[in-house]
């Protein structure tokens, strides 16, 4: 799905992405992770063959997680008032399917992030560094600076409570 620029519903109301030093750690740290996990294997390997390919896989998939974070997290993710998406257009979920926002200490959530818990379930997606969705969980946040989460968090949960009749929003203004 795509966005309209012409459409007004389409107005980014919070924006969050990650910072460029935070971008470049994650990504740099996914990366040494693989070369150490390769190099290993090259230069100390295991007894078993067996260890040897876990090592091959796990540094194979460190590598392209990193890959993967790097490129995810240049995009930054907008909140409208249809829908939570990425700035390339891709919906990650639809204002009317949302239950609730937890930012709660135990909630199952990224770092400076937070939980959505939705009325359907989604398709599985992971975006490194960035944010999640399994089933009708999705959690936003992880390479994201904290203040900005609470803000996109609380907004979030403010619209929801106006769109579900518990609170007035033109009354706050």
């Amino acid at each position: 799905m795509t966005r309209n620029d012409n459409d007004q519903s389409s107005e980014v109301i919070v924006g969050l992405i990650p910072s460029a030093p935070r971008r470049l750690f994650g990504t740099v740290v996914l990366y040494a992770l693989g070369g150490l996990l390769l190099y290993l294997v090259v230069t100390q390997p295991p007894e078993g063959l067996h260890l040897v390919f876990l090592l091959i896989i796990l540094g194979a998939a460190s590598i392209y997680g990193g890959y993967r974070m790097w490129d995810v997290t240049g995009h930054m993710i907008e909140l409208t008032e249809q829908e939570l998406r990425l700035s390339d257009g891709r919906v990650i979920f639809r204002m009317e399917d949302v239950h609730k926002v937890d930012r709660s200490f135990f909630a199952f959530k990224p770092s400076n992030g937070f939980l959505v818990t939705l009325k359907v379930a989604y398709p599985k997606a992971w975006a490194p560094g960035l944010w999640w969705r399994l089933g009708k969980r999705v959690g936003v946040g992880g390479l994201t600076s904290g203040a900005e989460g609470k803000m996109m968090a609380d907004t979030l949960a403010a619209m929801i409570a106006a769109r579900d009749g518990l609170v007035d929003l033109d009354s706050l203004r």
